[in-house]
């Protein structure tokens, strides 16, 4: 390895020079030493083979983009792999926090949705007759008839501010009846 990062500081001053032909052979070992070191850091982290080679060609354009603050006194390798840990904190930042998992392996797992219990028209009427007057009729024509609060308001005489605490009220005391029968 020792011998490897002598080469790239070599070929580093040597691109930093000019030399186009040890800037291509530099990015190409660095291509393979990175895809290396980050797949094994990705392993732990969840990151898919796709997101592992976004974080591989971000850390190569940096390094391209930034080659002018390496310090040639100062080896590639570790300026190299600061880039390569702040690109992967990039792509986990962009990422999130989820997890992903096809659904297909889960389905004979995932429960179904328990099915609602409907009310009999017999019970219906049963908690509406716990409603007295004004309240059933607001409750009636709201909820069963679907009439909307202003024409209600108009057809009983009252400000639609009595019609929503009509509805309010009654429906706490469905509520409330619904509560007491499924005891």
């Amino acid at each position: 390895m020792i011998e490897r990062t002598n080469d790239w500081n070599e070929l580093m001053q040597a691109a930093g020079g000019g030399d186009e032909a040890a800037y291509r052979r530099l990015l190409s070992e660095l291509a393979g030493f990175l895809r290396a070191v980050l797949r094994r850091r990705a392993a732990g982290l969840g990151l898919a083979a796709a997101e592992l080679e976004d974080v591989l060609q971000e850390t190569l354009l940096a390094i391209h983009l930034k080659r002018g603050t390496w310090a040639p006194d100062q080896p590639v390798a570790p300026w190299v792999a600061a880039i390569a840990r702040n690109k992967m904190v990039d792509a986990l930042r962009r990422r999130g926090r989820r997890v992903t998992a096809p659904i297909e392996d889960f389905a004979d797992t995932l429960a179904a949705p328990e099915p609602a219990e409907e009310l009999s028209s017999r019970e219906a009427a049963r908690l509406l007759a716990v409603l007295s007057g004004r309240q059933r009729q607001v409750v009636e024509a709201l909820t069963v008839e679907g009439e909307d609060v202003k024409a209600v308001a108009g057809r009983l005489n009252i400000s639609e501010g009595a019609v929503r605490v009509a509805l309010h009220r009654g429906l706490a005391a469905l509520s409330a009846a619904y509560r007491s029968i499924r005891e």
